[in-house]
C-alpha cells in the first residue's frame, strides 16, 4: 500500500530540490512564456505569484512534462526532468486549471478506477488508500456521491484526492482557488496545508491571500521572468518604513498619481479612497506610515517591471 493508515508515517518531508536552470519557451505565435528563467524549489508549500499570462501555466506544464522547452535544464532530486519523462511523472501529482469530464461515478468507484490504472492490482490495497485520500481531502461523507454533482470546490478536493494516489514527491497546482466562495477556498488550502507537510508543492495563483495563508516560499513571475524570489515574511521586512497610506477624494485620485508611486487604492465606505505608495521617505505631512503587506510587495515588483516610457 502506498500510504500507511498511520497519519504521523506519511508526514515525513522527502527533502527532493527541484532545480531550473536557464528555462526559455517561445510559441509559435511569437510569445516568449518563459524567459531564461532559473529557480530552485525544496520541500514544502511554494507559491508561485504572478498575474494572469506572466507564464504561470507554460511555466507549470512545462515542469510537469506536458510540452519541452527550446532550452535548458530541470532536475527533481537525481531525476533529468527533460531526458526522463517517465521517472518524472511517476513522482508527480498535477492539479491544472481545468480538468476531466466526469462520468456518473461516485468519487469512491472513480478513485478505485484511477488506483487500478496507476498499477495498484490488490483490491484490498485500493480499497485502503482510496479510503485514505478520501479523509485527506475531507471528502470521505460524501464518497458515494456522482462527482459530477459535486461543487467547485469539492471537485477540487477530488483533483487532490486523485493525484495523492501515486504518492507523489512533487505536486503542482495551478490557479486551484480561482473562482471558489470563500469557504471552498478555506477548505481547499487546507488540503494543500496538509498535502505540503512532505511534499514539494508549487502553487500557482494570481491571489496574493493565497500565498500569504499557505506558502513558506514565493517567487513573483512576470513576462515569463522571476522578479523576486523570497518568503513572505522577509518580503514584507524588506519594505518597513516606506509604505504611506492617506485618504483622498476619489477626484483627487488622477493628480495623486501622477505625483506619487502609488501602488494600490480602497474605497471606504464614506467613497472617499485609501491610496498606499512606497517611498523611502515620508511623502508629505498628510501620509502616515503603515505596516507592509504582501500586496505591496506585489505591486511593488510588478510597477518596477513596467518598461520605462521614452
Amino acid at each position: 500500500m502506498y500510504f500507511s493508515t498511520n497519519r504521523e508515517s506519511k508526514l515525513k518531508p522527502n527533502y527532493m530540490k527541484l532545480v531550473i536552470k536557464n528555462l526559455t519557451k517561445t510559441y509559435k505565435n511569437g510569445v516568449k512564456a518563459i524567459d531564461d528563467l532559473s529557480i530552485e524549489i525544496g520541500t514544502g508549500m511554494f507559491g508561485l505569484l504572478g498575474p494572469n499570462g506572466a507564464g504561470k501555466s507554460s511555466l507549470m506544464r512545462t515542469i510537469a512534462t506536458l510540452q519541452s522547452p527550446d532550452s535548458g535544464a530541470i532536475t527533481f532530486g537525481d531525476i533529468n526532468v527533460l531526458e526522463d519523462n517517465m521517472s518524472l511523472r511517476k513522482v508527480l501529482g498535477y492539479l491544472p486549471q481545468s480538468f476531466g469530464v466526469y462520468p456518473k461515478m461516485s468519487a469512491e468507484d472513480l478513485l478505485d478506477y484511477f488506483a487500478t490504472l496507476k498499477g495498484i492490482s490488490s483490491k484490498s490495497d485500493r480499497k485502503a488508500l482510496v479510503k485514505e485520500v478520501l479523509e485527506i481531502t475531507n471528502l470521505y461523507d460524501v464518497r458515494r456521491k456522482f462527482v459530477a454533482g459535486y461543487s467547485g470546490g469539492m471537485k477540487q478536493r477530488f483533483g487532490i484526492a486523485q493525484l495523492l494516489l501515486n504518492n507523489p514527491k512533487l505536486i503542482i497546482v495551478d490557479e486551484p482557488t480561482a473562482g471558489l466562495d470563500p469557504a471552498e477556498r478555506h477548505r481547499f488550502l487546507n488540503v494543500l496545508r496538509e498535502v505540503g507537510t512532505n511534499c514539494t508543492v508549487i502553487f500557482s495563483t494570481h491571489i496574493v491571500e493565497d500565498v500569504k495563508e499557505l506558502c513558506n516560499e514565493m517567487a513573483i513571475l512576470n513576462g515569463g521572468r522571476i522578479l523576486k524570489h523570497t518568503t513572505p515574511e522577509e518580503a514584507t521586512k524588506e519594505l518597513k518604513g516606506s509604505i504611506w497610506q492617506k485618504t483622498i477624494d476619489r477626484d483627487d485620485l488622477e493628480a495623486h498619481e501622477a505625483e506619487f508611486n502609488i501602488l494600490s487604492s480602497n474605497y471606504n465606505q464614506d467613497n472617499t479612497l485609501n491610496i498606499r505608495v512606497h517611498a523611502a521617505e515620508k511623502p508629505s505631512e498628510d501620509f502616515k506610515s503603515v505596516k507592509p503587506q504582501l500586496d505591496d510587495v506585489y505591486f511593488i515588483a510588478l510597477k518596477q517591471d513596467e518598461p520605462a516610457l521614452v
